[in-house]
């Protein structure tokens, strides 16, 4: 990943000249934006840009909890890395992010690679520069995991492109699903003064930023910890008419959360994409209980219905879980019929993961591993013919496109993406990254579409 350069800020640290550093993420959204504010912390303290780990002079995994993959992925490339100490003894190795916020994976690191010179959670994010800076002085692994929500507002970020940016609108989660660790590391909801959020949208349309996504675990629960409670249909409405912005997007929505005041703000809005992310989860209404995630199927898709009503042509993508604890047959014969009702343009769908601490991680589970796989195939089997065919209705359509850059498959193709968040690929010139251009779909696959150009680019 690389960061674009940020503006050196008046900070008295600066061991880090003539330096490099490395960064890898694992995870969601707001780790990418995280580590690009670990980026511009660590540029301002004179650290420039590795184009590898060889090269580097501190290496930063930055971590993932949701699920156990991504933590054998980072216990994985950690053994690769500590090898580079034999040959650099001042290189500094750091791990931060949600995986170290819990205790005992912060303790198992420290133990495990004595090499780790840094151990930071979630919260320790505006201390990183001092952090680094003992890392850089003390013999011992220094760990900050303090559950300390101060000092977030107004840090800096090397944003990774020149048009797109990430701005997150809430921190933390309230909700408490069965499965999920995400309160125990990013801690409760805070979410952010209205105000700093449109400042901040408006200064990134000043600087060219054409499009934004706005960031939360939950962004429908947004503003009700604020004064005056400004919800997020609102704060929407406000950003929508910010000069200059082209696209405003959105994520993740909680299916419970989700108002009709907010379904008519982007049936209204000009230039709020058509795109929801709805995680489902499972479609039994016995297993949605267990899951603790407070609606029913039926609420479900008459959430749905009234989206695709409100919003012709909307896409809608969601998470689906196979084999939470308890999932019987019956159970997952329910979310496979989900699919079929809603015709989610993409679903995400993944083998239960138990993680530490969760109400999931005690109830008794009888299905194997095995029988969990053949669920996850059927329902991807079933997922990949509606992609196609909701990507197949798209053939012969004129859709608008922001050229993302040559293809990562095919580097003499070009890629973008429409409101809907269809990725589309077509020939034309590099120098057409970062405007819209009207694009004749002409071939769809389960995953993409291809088109070719038809009009000039803006």
């Amino acid at each position: 990943m690389q960061f674009q350069h940020t503006e050196t800020l008046n900070q008295p640290l600066r061991f880090g000249e003539g330096k490099q550093y490395w960064i890898n993420t694992f995870g969601c959204q707001m780790n990418e934006h995280d580590s690009e504010v670990m980026a511009a912390l660590i540029e301002n303290l004179g650290y420039r840009p590795a184009s590898g780990p060889e090269e580097a002079d501190l290496l930063i995994i930055n971590t993932c909890a949701v699920r156990k993959k991504p933590e054998d992925k980072v216990s994985s490339m950690l053994g690769k890395l500590t090898v580079l100490k034999e040959g650099k003894n001042d290189l500094i190795i750091a791990v931060g992010g949600c995986m170290t916020q819990q205790q005992d994976l912060a303790r198992h690191i420290k133990n495990r690679f004595s090499e780790v010179d840094l151990i930071f959670g979630t919260h320790a994010l505006p201390r990183l520069p001092e952090l680094l800076e003992r890392a850089h002085l003390e013999k011992e692994t220094v760990v900050d995991i303090k559950e300390d929500y101060t000092g977030r507002e107004g840090l800096p970020a090397a944003r990774t492109s020149t048009f797109q940016a990430w701005l997150p609108i809430i921190y933390g989660c309230n909700n408490f699903c069965a499965y999920c660790v995400v309160p125990f590391v990013r801690g409760r909801e805070r979410s952010r003064r209205f105000e700093a959020i449109i400042s901040e949208a408006a200064a990134l349309s000043d600087q060219n930023y054409r499009e934004i996504t706005l960031l939360g675990q939950n962004v429908n629960s947004y503003g009700h910890d604020l004064p005056g409670k400004p919800s997020f249909a609102s704060l929407l409405d406000e950003l929508d008419r910010i000069e200059g912005l082209s696209r405003i997007r959105f994520m993740t929505s909680h299916p419970k959360d989700l108002s009709p005041d907010l379904i008519k703000t982007v049936a209204r809005g000009k230039k709020i994409c058509e795109h929801f992310h709805l995680p489902a989860q499972s479609g039994s209404d016995r297993i949605l209980k267990k899951m603790n995630r407070r609606y029913t199927r039926e609420q479900y898709l008459a959430l749905v219905r009234e989206i695709k009503a409100a919003i012709p042509g909307v896409s809608i993508t969601s998470d689906i879980i196979v084999g939470f604890p308890g999932e019987t047959e019956e159970d997952f014969s329910a979310p496979l019929d989900l699919l079929k009702q809603v015709r989610f343009d993409s679903a995400f769908a993944f083998i239960y993961s138990p993680r530490q601490g969760t109400k999931a991680e005690k109830l008794t589970d009888n299905t194997t591993y095995r029988e969990k796989e053949q669920r996850l195939q059927a329902l991807n089997k079933i997922q990949q013919r509606i992609s196609l065919e909701e990507n197949e209705r798209l053939v012969g359509n004129l859709l608008e496109v922001m050229v993302e850059g040559p293809s990562k498959n095919n580097p003499e193709l070009q890629t973008g993406r429409t409101r809907t968040n269809k990725l589309v690929h077509f020939t034309g010139p590099a120098s057409l990254t970062g405007t819209i251009i009207p694009i004749c779909i002409t071939e769809a696959r389960t995953w993409n579409l291809f088109g070719e150009m038809e009009g000039e680019p803006r």
